[in-house]
């Protein structure tokens, strides 16, 4: 997440929220122990602006390729992205 934070300010795109329900697979070995086989990152982001979606979009994928994490694992983890745009409120 801080990477691709840091990539969307770098951007010019304006993140007003971020939330992330991950999922991951295990499989377990022969001795009984068990490991992960992938990680699904769900990431919903709220953006000002219609325009920012699709860059916003774009950048999990150039995060994954820089966050120490995903490059410290030894398995897969992939991003299905969703942004939106923020609604305004009136009060």
């Amino acid at each position: 997440m801080l990477w691709y934070l840091h990539l969307c300010a770098d951007a010019g795109i304006i993140v007003v929220a971020y939330t992330d329900n991950a999922a991951g697979t295990m499989a377990e070995t022969e001795d009984g122990g068990d490991h992960f086989t992938e990680v699904n990152l769900f990431p919903k982001v709220v953006v000002t602006q219609k325009w920012m979606i699709e860059p916003a979009n774009a950048l999990h994928f150039k995060a994954n390729k820089l966050c120490y994490f995903a490059n410290s694992c030894n398995f897969e983890v992939k991003h299905l992205p969703e942004c939106v745009v923020k609604r305004p409120t009136f009060t």
